[in-house]
């Protein structure tokens, strides 16, 4: 059976100027940083819709109807700004549905929503994803921090699996590979909400990988990036790289 999962962000634009000499150009480049799931996913049980962050601003639903569609959503590297902001607002002043009370109403009814972290996950650089005291943040099984909560670990960490039997991790290699950071979160204290991976003690212990339920549905949050910088080019060309995912998807959208 398909499974239908919408990814929404993990997209930016940079733009550069270069100098030679007496003269200089400007570049802009667009780059997706999801292409390691998108491989990873390919002829799965698990449909892949990839929605980059600009896209998102306008195309992610308004309605519960266009939710509907999807099994799990899974939010990476977009700041609560681009749904909060679409232009009818930012330009026009004019009202619309809040997508992030909608986001919860459907996880409470049955939706799988995973968070994913990256510069502008959780709260982010500088704390501008501002994802705290949002709705989307009640359904989670983690809490934001209230200011930048980037944890930096350029000489790379491993992986503490706390619950090897858990279906996210279950069948992964023992050993895995480096990360290069994650996002610091505080881990709600429910009896459903359990830490399945967390980084070692010399590292903060910070947690890594988080599962929860909300209402009908199911939350997780993984700390790390799903691709680089913060997962190394070893993490994602890991055997074990789409099995985690893979894992985690099934999890969010079995039903309970």
């Amino acid at each position: 059976m398909t499974k239908k999962v919408l990814l929404v962000g993990e997209s930016w634009v940079s733009s550069a100027t270069h100098y030679k000499g007496f003269d200089q150009f400007g570049s802009v480049t667009f780059h997706l940083g999801a292409e390691p799931l998108v491989k990873a996913l390919a002829g799965s049980e698990y449909e892949l819709t990839y929605m980059p962050a600009h896209e998102a601003v306008e195309k992610l639903p308004f309605e519960m109807a266009g939710l509907d569609v999807y099994d799990a959503i899974i939010l990476s590297d977009i700041g609560a700004n681009s749904l909060l902001l679409p232009p009818d607002v930012w330009l026009h002043s004019k009202t619309v549905p809040n997508r992030l009370k909608l986001l919860k109403a459907w996880v409470e009814k049955g939706g799988g929503l995973l968070m994913v972290g990256g510069y502008f996950s959780f709260q982010g650089i500088d704390g501008k994803a501002r994802w705290r005291r949002t709705a989307v943040e009640d359904v989670l099984p983690v809490t934001c921090l209230p200011y930048d909560d980037r944890v930096e670990i350029p000489e790379g960490t491993t992986a503490v699996i706390e619950k090897p039997d858990h279906a996210t991790v279950t069948g992964m290699p023992k050993e895995w590979p480096l990360l290069l950071g994650v996002n610091e979160v505080e881990v709600r204290e429910r009896a459903d909400i359990e830490v399945i991976a967390r980084l070692p003690d010399d590292q903060g212990g910070h947690p890594l990988l988080v599962t929860g339920k909300f209402g009908k549905g199911r939350t997780a949050a993984w700390t790390s990036d799903i691709g680089p910088h913060w997962l190394s080019p070893a993490f994602c060309e890991w055997e074990g790289y789409g099995r985690l995912w893979k894992n985690i998807l099934g999890w969010l959208t079995e039903r309970s």
